[in-house]
């Protein structure tokens, strides 16, 4: 079963993070992702990098992820 801390592996193995929590029960997850390759960026494109990063895995493994995606600025601001 995929963990939450795979999860977050999984993601900042593809996507540089300044900030980034997961939590979830083995399949469906919440995510915290802040980084800085999402400004400019709207939320479709965000997670179209998310989903990049997680690759097969999120048909194979994460039945469901829901995310939070911000830029630092937004985060802290």
């Amino acid at each position: 079963m995929v963990t939450p801390e795979d999860v977050k592996r999984y993601i900042a193995e593809g996507l540089a993070c300044d900030r980034l929590e997961v939590s979830g029960d083995g399949q469906h997850f919440e995510a915290l992702i802040v980084s800085p390759l999402f400004e400019g960026k709207r939320l479709v494109q965000r997670h179209q990098l998310v989903y990049a990063a997680l690759g097969d895995r999120m048909r194979a493994e994460i039945h469901a992820l829901s995310m939070k995606t911000l830029t630092p600025s937004e985060f802290g601001g």
